[in-house]
Parts: structure tokens; C-alpha cells; sequence
């Protein structure tokens, strides 16, 4: 298995011996790893494989045996208002307050930096304005979550998470919902709050866009099988191996895309 090499200094969060059950059913087994700073790492594995519950256990949403920090620091010792300006979070099928407007709802993102019932200051409204900008959907300010379109709805809680300008971003399936335009700009996004030093982990089911990543953390049956940068054949063999060698990875326009491998058609035999 090839591991991503990062300095000490520049590891925006670290997992080890990291273990997680739902119920009596172990999902992650003895997960070790470190992610750099200022780099895009997607996850990607089976259905089932425990992705989503990985990203869960970096962020601290659920109880996790082993260790998890956040640049350097154990997860349970950021106060829950710290931690949630240094982490932002997307989960996959989100609420986000149907009958708050899209502008309410990006507000939210902002409540980490204000103190209890503190009104929101200009500081707070600017992140708010950048975020439903970067995201298009300033015009749908005023609108209620509730009354928007899936892609419309996803591209809204993507914003609030953006508006809390933290500088490490958890995302699950954030393009649910998107077409492909929108997740050319979801890219677009993603890359330029790399370039600005932050640093963004997110799980996707879309092979070909998770290639466009700096790194891919490939996960099966709760263990990690492979971690290396998007370009590496061993990452692309890895890749191919996790599901079955069922997918192919070819050369794009100076990227990479998976394709689904035809199946072998069963031989027929006459009685």
C-alpha cells in the first residue's frame, strides 16, 4: 500500500488505530493514516466499503476508538466552537431548515465565529455574500430551502459550508444532485481553496472526478488498501483491484477517467 508522505507540520489530520462499530457491527478495522495540508484527498471504495463513516469518525461525529487530530491536537481537545471554525463540514442528504431562506441557511456557517446570541456582524454577511456568490446561487437568496430543486438545495448547503472559511472542508457526496456544469464548478471550487493553502477531503462516487484529485485514499471492507497521488499507476491499479477490476482507467486530456469494463458474458451450454 503506498502512504501519502507528509511532514509533521503540515498534517491537517492524522488517524490512528482509528476503529468503528454501528451497534455490534465493526465497520472500520485499525485505520492509520495522514493527510497533508493545502491538498485535495477524495475517498473513494465499494458500497459499503465504510467511507462515509471514516470522514465521519475524522470529523468527530462519531464515537471512535483510537486517535484522531486536527492539525496536531486531539479531536477532544478543541472546544466544540473551535473546532468547528478550523473544520467545515457537508454531510450526504443534509437538512439544512426548509422554511429558512437560502441567505438564513448560509448564515448558519457563521455561527462558530460569533458569541451566544451575538447578531451577525459585516464580517459575517461578507462570507455570506462570497459563499452564495461562489456557489451561484446569490439570486436565490431570498427563496426558500424547502421550495428548491435538488441541485439548487445542494449548491446552498455547500455555500454555508464554505462561509465558515475554514481551513480544512469535509465533504460527503457533495455533488448529489449537481449536473455536470455545476460539478465543473464544484471543481473549480475545490481548487482554488487548495491553491489559497486549505485543505479539502471529500467522498465521491464519481470515479473519474475523485482522478482529478491530488490523492486517493481507497477504502474496502473498513480498511484502507491504498493511499497515493491520483497520477501513480500503483493508484490506478489499486483502484481497478478495489472494485473487481470491473472499472479502467485511461489517459484524458492530461487527466484520468474510469470507465465500467463490459462483463464477460456467461457461456451458455445446451442440455
Amino acid at each position: 500500500m503506498n502512504i501519502v508522505a507528509a511532514n509533521a507540520d503540515s498534517v491537517a489530520i492524522s488517524v490512528s488505530s482509528a476503529a468503528t462499530r454501528i451497534g455490534a457491527t465493526p465497520i472500520l478495522h485499525e485505520i492509520d493514516l495522514s493527510l497533508p495540508s493545502a491538498r485535495w484527498t477524495s475517498i473513494v471504495g465499494p458500497n459499503g466499503a465504510g467511507k462515509s463513516t471514516l470522514l465521519r469518525a475524522m470529523a468527530g461525529l462519531l464515537p471512535t476508538a483510537g486517535r484522531v487530530l486536527l492539525q496536531g491536537r486531539p479531536l477532544g481537545e478543541w472546544t466544540a466552537r473551535a473546532r468547528a471554525c478550523q473544520l467545515a463540514w457537508l454531510g450526504q442528504g443534509e437538512s439544512g431548515g426548509d422554511d429558512l431562506t437560502a441567505y438564513d441557511v448560509t448564515l448558519l456557517g457563521r455561527l462558530p465565529h460569533r458569541s451566544w446570541l451575538a447578531p451577525a456582524s459585516s464580517t459575517d454577511h461578507a462570507a455570506v455574500a462570497r459563499a452564495l456568490h461562489e456557489t451561484q446561487v446569490w439570486h436565490l437568496r431570498d427563496r426558500r430551502l424547502g421550495d428548491l430543486s435538488g441541485g439548487e438545495r445542494q449548491r446552498v448547503l455547500l455555500a454555508r459550508a464554505l462561509a465558515v472559511e475554514a481551513p480544512v472542508l469535509l465533504m460527503d457526496e457533495p455533488l448529489a444532485h449537481l449536473d455536470p456544469p455545476h460539478q465543473s464548478d464544484w471543481l473549480a471550487i475545490v481548487r482554488r481553496r487548495v491553491s489559497a493553502g486549505d485543505t479539502v477531503v471529500s467522498v465521491l462516487h464519481e470515479l473519474s472526478v475523485a482522478l482529478q484529485a491530488d490523492d486517493l485514499l481507497i477504502v474496502r471492507d473498513g480498511r484502507i488498501v491504498h493511499h497515493g497521488p491520483c497520477a501513480d499507476p500503483t493508484t490506478h491499479a489499486a483502484l481497478q483491484a478495489a472494485f473487481d477490476n470491473r472499472i479502467t482507467i485511461h489517459a484524458l486530456q492530461g487527466g484520468w477517467v474510469a470507465l465500467p469494463r463490459a462483463p464477460r458474458e456467461k457461456a451458455i451450454h445446451a442440455d
